[in-house]
């Protein structure tokens, strides 16, 4: 007797025979026209085959998004586009009118008030459209290759994270700071990468050279981006800093950037404390 496990494609169907070859089930690709591909596997080694796929997807997940770019296998992902829309948004309800820097704009006397929020909404308002336009550029490369790394979900948070620690730091640095702009989270996301470099020697020390020199190109990045005549430098450190450590954190636990679980919460949570900042910016805190 055999069971019959249906796969999506070709590709699919000999990817998952050769992972349950190599645990010694027997298996046989099977294709009609109108049951697609699939496997055919003992009806007694059915419910082991279909735990070895699921272990297989699980330390196998690709996410939709991200597209190699280089031939070094380099990662992009593309979700870092809805974050630039999102910035585009909130820029085009300033234009129209609505009075947001005046609830969100990072302001260091208010937060010592008690408005905390502002070291969150004010990433998502910009100045001018020259100002949108440099940190978007900027934030797409550096964020989707942050988030290739890291995780879609896990990575959004992370950065925003340390943009808000960017904000922290001119709080703490001076008590009259006022600012806005992504730039911080636009040096966290600088700093992710670098943290991800510095981690990966430990695990690969025949690498040292190619790893440490990646690491050493993510803080010169740094010193050219974040260091700039005229730009908000200690927000800058704060955010390089705050991504160095969280990616630290992150590659400590490289399982958790690979669980579709972990991402998606963390893709809820950046969402809801976006949206819980502005509800609070937005009616005055009461």
């Amino acid at each position: 007797m055999t069971a019959r496990l249906s796969a999506r494609s070709r590709r699919q169907a000999m990817d998952w025979s050769l992972a349950l070859v190599s645990q010694g089930i027997e298996t046989t690709i099977d294709f009609s026209d109108e049951a697609g591909w699939g496997l055919l596997v003992s009806e007694s080694e059915s419910d082991r085959a279909l735990a070895v796929i699921r272990q297989y997807r699980t330390e196998n997940l690709r996410w939709p998004w991200r597209r190699k770019i280089l031939p070094q296998q380099i990662l992009f992902d593309w979700g870092s586009l809805a974050w630039v829309a999102l910035l585009g948004a909130f820029f085009w309800l300033e234009e129209s009118g609505a009075d947001l820097r005046g609830a969100g704009a990072m302001d260091a006397a208010a937060v010592s008030r008690g408005e905390w929020w502002r070291l969150f909404t004010a990433i998502f308002l910009h100045a001018d459209l020259g100002h949108l336009a440099a940190n978007a550029s900027l934030g797409l490369i550096l964020l989707g290759l942050a988030l290739a790394r890291c995780g879609t979900g896990v990575g959004l948070l992370a950065a925003l994270l340390a943009g808000a620690g960017g904000n922290v730091a001119g709080w703490l640095v001076d008590k009259s700071h006022r600012s806005l702009g992504a730039s911080g989270l636009v040096m966290g996301a600088l700093g992710l990468l670098a943290a991800q470099s510095l981690w990966q020697w430990r695990r690969m020390l025949r690498a040292w050279r190619h790893l440490l020199g990646g690491a050493f190109a993510g803080g010169m990045l740094f010193v050219l981006l974040g260091l700039s005549p005229g730009t908000d430098m200690v927000a800058h450190f704060g955010g390089f800093v705050s991504g160095l450590v969280l990616g630290g954190m992150l590659a400590l636990t490289p399982r958790l950037t690979q669980s579709s679980a972990a991402n998606l919460f963390a893709g809820a949570a950046f969402a809801l404390l976006t949206i819980l900042t502005w509800w609070l910016a937005l009616r005055g805190g009461n």
